[in-house]
C-alpha cells in the first residue's frame, strides 16, 4: 500500500516582510505585514483546511524569525525552510501618493534567491500531493529557476501534481525570458493559475477563452484564469465554466490572486470539481480584498462558506 502523503501542498518561493505606509502620502508611519506570493498562497490554502508546507531560504535575521513565527501561527509547516547566514531576508515598502501605491523591493541577493537544486527538501517534496511555484519563484535568480525546474522534475517523477501561478513581474526579468520560461513551465504543470494581464503581456492574446485554449494547448491539464473583477474561467480538456465574481466592497486587492490560487488548489485536493473549486476560490479572493495587506484579510474556510450561504439565501 502506498504511503499517505505528508502534505497536501508544498509551496516554493520567496516570502517577504512588508512595511506599508500608514496615514497617507508623506507619513513616516509604517505598518508591518507580510507578503511573497507563494507564502500568501500557502497561508490561503492552510486557512481553507489544507495541510501545507513551505520551502525557501531565509536570512538568519529578525525578518526570517518573523516569517517563521507567521507560518507557525498559520499552521504552515516550515521544517523544510533553511537558514542562510550569509544572506538576508527580503523586505519591501509600500508607499502611497496621488498616483496610487508604489512598491520598493529590497531582495537582490536575498537568501531565497540563493536557493539551489541541491538544497531541495526531496523527502517533503515526494511526500506532497501538489508542488506549487510561481513566475516570481522562477524569476528571482538563475539558481532559483534551476531549483524550480529540479523540483518540477522530481515532482513529476514522484507522481506529485504541479501547480503554477504566472505572477509576471517584469522588474525581475526581461519579457523575452519570462515568455520563454513561462511557456515552457506551463507545458509541465497539472494546474495552471494564470492572471489575465500576465498572459496578455507575454502572448498578445486578449480574448479570455483564447488564453485558456493557449494554456491547455501548451500542456496544462487544468486552467483557472483569473480575471480580477470579472471573475474567472476554469477549464480542463472536457469542460469549461465561467465563474461570476462574488459581490464585495474592495479596499485593497493585494494578494487576491494568491488567495484564489491557494483556495482553488486546496479545494481540488479536498475532492471538489473544478467548478466547485472555482466558485469557492472566487468567494475567498473577493473577501480578501475587503481588508488591507496581503495576509491579514485572507478568509478562513468558515468565512468563505458563510459568505456562500448568505449569497444563496
Amino acid at each position: 500500500m502506498a504511503a499517505q502523503p505528508r502534505f497536501d501542498i508544498l509551496a516554493i518561493g520567496e516570502p517577504m516582510v512588508e512595511f506599508n505606509q500608514a496615514g497617507g502620502a508623506g507619513s513616516r508611519d509604517y505598518l508591518q505585514g507580510f507578503g511573497g506570493d507563494t507564502s500568501n498562497f500557502a497561508i490561503a490554502a492552510a486557512r481553507q483546511g489544507a495541510k501545507v508546507a513551505y520551502y525557501t531560504r531565509l536570512g538568519d535575521d529578525i525578518y526570517g524569525t518573523m516569517l517563521r513565527e507567521l507560518w507557525a501561527r498559520e499552521g504552515v509547516d516550515a521544517n523544510t525552510v533553511q537558514a542562510d547566514s550569509d544572506a538576508f531576508t527580503g523586505i519591501y515598502f509600500v508607499t502611497h501618493d496621488a498616483k496610487g501605491h508604489q512598491f520598493s523591493f529590497f531582495r537582490t541577493g536575498s537568501a531565497a534567491s540563493r536557493m539551489k537544486p541541491q538544497h531541495l527538501p526531496l523527502e517533503a517534496l515526494r511526500g506532497a500531493r501538489v508542488l506549487h511555484l510561481s513566475g516570481i519563484s522562477l524569476a528571482i535568480s538563475a539558481s532559483a529557476a534551476d531549483t524550480c525546474y529540479a523540483a518540477i522534475a522530481e515532482a513529476r517523477t514522484a507522481g506529485v501534481m504541479v501547480a503554477f501561478d504566472t505572477n509576471l513581474r517584469l522588474r525581475l526579468w526581461p519579457k523575452e525570458r519570462a515568455r520563454a520560461v513561462m511557456t515552457d513551465v506551463i507545458g509541465l504543470v497539472d494546474i495552471c493559475l494564470p492572471s489575465y494581464d500576465d498572459v496578455v503581456a507575454i502572448t498578445g492574446i486578449t480574448d479570455p477563452d483564447a488564453i485558456v485554449d493557449w494554456c491547455l494547448a501548451r500542456g496544462a491539464r487544468t486552467v483557472a484564469l483569473k480575471l480580477g473583477a470579472e471573475g474567472a474561467i476554469v477549464a480542463d480538456g472536457e469542460q469549461r465554466h465561467r465563474i461570476a465574481p462574488h459581490p464585495c466592497t474592495p479596499v485593497d486587492a493585494t494578494g487576491a490572486g494568491d488567495t484564489f490560487g491557494g483556495a482553488f488548489v486546496a479545494r481540488l485536493v479536498a475532492g471538489d470539481t473544478i467548478l466547485a473549486a472555482g466558485r469557492y476560490a472566487a468567494v475567498a479572493a473577493a473577501l480578501s480584498t475587503e481588508g488591507y495587506g496581503a495576509v491579514a484579510p485572507i478568509p478562513t474556510a468558515d468565512a468563505v462558506r458563510q459568505a456562500m450561504e448568505d449569497k444563496r439565501s
